[in-house]
């Protein structure tokens, strides 16, 4: 199986994770000697966010392995092997663990270094927020930024990018 390398962007409750889950799934049928991998980072840290957890969990298959990773991002996939489809989901809620432990330039450059190092299939999901007015707020200016910043970097290392609006992907990048 050849590697890829997938962004899947998206605003909130667009149907991105499920796409995501649909085309790791495909590729496990074409290939069903790769680990389905999920790497989480959500964190259950009130009854909304537990709920919505609990659905993603529902909505996956017994052959997926679920890691749970809140800040290290790099190192979980580095710690994958390359006979993986890799789904991370999601870059967002990610980001904004790494904004709040302040550690958000190292965990950066370790996850862009990983993504570049990974010879298996990783696709990554990660919410557009870039789409509206300038927030009010440092810090949520330097989330808009930095996750901008992010999706860039990381559309250039992807064979592929989609945006995901009411369901429905949107090729972005294609492979060549």
């Amino acid at each position: 199986m050849r590697a890829i390398k997938h962004l899947i962007l998206g605003g909130a409750r667009s149907g991105k994770s499920r796409y995501a889950e649909g085309v790791c799934s495909a590729l496990h049928q074409q290939h069903p000697e790769t680990e389905l991998i999920y790497i989480a980072t959500a964190t259950a840290d009130d009854s909304e966010m537990a709920k919505r957890i609990e659905q993603h969990q529902r909505r996956r298959g017994s052959e997926w392995q679920l890691r749970e990773c809140a800040v290290e991002l790099g190192t979980a996939l580095s710690a994958c092997h390359d006979q993986s489809i890799v789904l991370i989901d999601c870059l967002t809620l990610w980001l904004s663990n790494c904004l709040h432990r302040d550690c958000w330039p190292h965990q950066r450059a370790a996850l862009l270094n990983a993504v570049h190092a990974f010879e298996g299939t990783v696709i990554m999901v990660s919410n557009e927020v870039g789409g509206g007015i300038v927030p009010l707020g440092q810090l949520s200016r330097e989330f808009v930024d930095q996750s901008g910043w992010l999706h860039q970097s990381l559309a250039a290392q992807c064979s592929e990018v989609s945006l995901v609006v009411a369901g429905l992907p949107l090729s972005l990048k294609q492979p060549i």
